[in-house]
């Protein structure tokens, strides 16, 4: 069986939180993030159809 600790204290900066991130860019989180009207746009979609789904569908089987 294959043992995953590091028993020696020697540890790689291999975490699955750094796979394809930049390190060294500028900590941001997603509200600070810009984003454009497409992406606006495309959230309301989202919310449309979730709203359509949410509310259409108990309707309909009634």
């Amino acid at each position: 069986m294959a043992d995953d600790t590091d028993s020696e204290g020697e540890h790689e900066h291999d975490t699955g939180a750094d796979v394809g991130h930049d390190l060294e860019a500028e900590r941001t989180t997603a509200p600070m993030s810009e984003y454009t009207a497409r992406d606006v746009g495309m959230g309301l979609v989202v919310l449309v159809i979730g709203v359509a789904i949410a509310f259409g569908i108990p309707l309909v089987a009634v």
